[in-house]
């Protein structure tokens, strides 16, 4: 996932306008306006780098004079207390990037270190890591980003471009045509969707029971997803797909409580994706610091 500029400078300059506002009072107050220092951003703890090309754009949004020097790259591994950044110039100027900086960094890098640790428990089968939209509001662009240098993949970015009908439009839509039986439910919305949208917009449908993947498979949705299944139930559902001849045309997904521990096993059903939000909801960001580089 290439990153669009412009999209990301206007990101930028709101969140440093959150913190800077009419000023740094107490950089302002303690130096001179002149005065320069060299820098050093360190990892504090292992991880996977996200954001370097956003780091450089923060300090230099401050100030296009500033020397921003990488010592790594987005994908990377780090380890505690490893260079990762020198940055050179106004004090200033530096202190007022560095909390804004250093947030978009650990964050990032959180999210794809932990998506890099699922994706790794998965290796050997033909399951993709994907995400979801439980995002922080207005920072899905960037998180979602993340979640490709760790080596997951981006679902749907938003309700724009693709169907995915959960239980609730399940629900709505079994009200709204008068409460029929769950097969003409299931059936029924599938084919309403695939009326309405252009052909180019993928459909998904969530199921909860093996009967309702059947039902499911019958209609021929773009991907089906098996939510809060035990692989146990799921491998009966692959197996169902593959008597039905549809393995190479319906993708499954499966999704609900799938944690570090747990990922193998669902990895192991024969299903093609597994999506969950915690990659992007529930992180530990990377601890990184800046330090002004003492000199004698």
């Amino acid at each position: 996932m290439n990153l669009d500029d412009k999209r990301v400078d206007k990101i930028i300059r709101f969140a440093l306008k959150e913190d800077i506002w009419t000023g740094d009072v107490t950089s302002e107050s303690v130096f001179n306006e002149e005065t320069n220092v060299d820098a050093v951003i360190l990892a504090r703890q292992e991880g996977i780098v996200c954001g370097m090309g956003i780091l450089e754009k923060i300090f230099t949004a401050v100030d296009p004079e500033l020397k921003f020097r990488p010592q790594v790259k987005d994908t990377d591994s780090v380890r505690p207390d490893q260079e990762i950044a020198f940055i050179e110039g106004n004090a200033i100027n530096i202190m007022k990037a560095e909390r804004t900086a250093l947030n978009f960094l650990a964050i990032l890098s959180g999210i794809a270190t932990k998506t890099k640790k699922i994706v790794d428990k998965t290796k050997g089968t033909k399951v993709k890591i994907y995400d979801t939209r439980k995002t922080i509001p207005l920072h899905r662009y960037l998180e979602k980003y993340a979640v490709t240098v760790g080596g997951g993949v981006n679902h749907r970015r938003g309700l724009y471009d693709m169907v995915l009908i959960k239980d609730n439009h399940i629900r709505a839509y079994a009200m709204q045509e008068g409460n029929p039986d769950n097969e003409t439910v299931i059936r029924g919305v599938i084919k309403r969707a695939r009326q309405k949208v252009q052909k180019n917009i993928k459909v998904e449908i969530e199921v909860e029971t093996l009967e309702e993947c059947a039902f499911a498979l019958d209609e021929k949705p773009d991907v089906i997803m098996l939510d809060n299944m035990s692989p146990e139930t799921i491998k009966k559902a692959v197996a169902l797909r593959k008597e039905k001849g549809l393995e190479d045309k319906i993708l499954f997904e499966v999704s609900g409580g799938i944690t570090l521990d747990n990922a193998a096993d669902y990895a192991g059903t024969g299903v093609d994706i597994i999506s969950t939000g915690s990659i992007t909801s529930s992180i530990d960001p990377v601890d990184f610091s800046l330090e002004i580089i003492l000199k004698k």
